[in-house]
């Protein structure tokens, strides 16, 4: 599987998840941060006075896990530094934060939605 294609899922994905959280009252504040080398945050939004940190994963089989299993130690800890590099960046303090996981399982061309509320610290 090429880049290209791996870049569409994950696009398709990100689409479904803002679309998902737009439904829930979420409003969104930015898509596909990046911060340096760091690495990149899917989706910041807000849900009432909480900023949120989403990371959306998805997956068209099991083979490999679930998507959820994508969110290593070392991705949480990619993803905490690149939320802190958000904050620093737009002079952000006294907010309250979060982490979310939205995971997305495709089957039978239907996608199953699950969303992680505070899904690591």
């Amino acid at each position: 599987m090429n880049s290209n294609s791996n870049r569409t899922k994950g696009s398709r994905a990100e689409q479904e998840a803002v679309a998902f959280l737009i439904s829930k009252g979420y409003s969104i504040v930015k898509k596909n941060f990046t911060f340096g080398k760091n690495g990149e945050i899917d989706i910041i939004a807000k849900d009432s006075d909480t900023l949120v940190f989403v990371e959306v994963k998805a997956r068209t089989s099991d083979e490999y896990g679930t998507p959820e299993d994508a969110i290593t130690p070392r991705k949480r800890q990619q993803i905490r530094k690149v939320a802190q590099g958000y904050l620093y960046v737009n002079n952000i303090e006294d907010v309250q934060c979060r982490f979310d996981v939205i995971a997305i399982q495709y089957e039978n061309g239907q996608s199953i939605i699950r969303h992680w509320e505070n899904a690591f610290w």
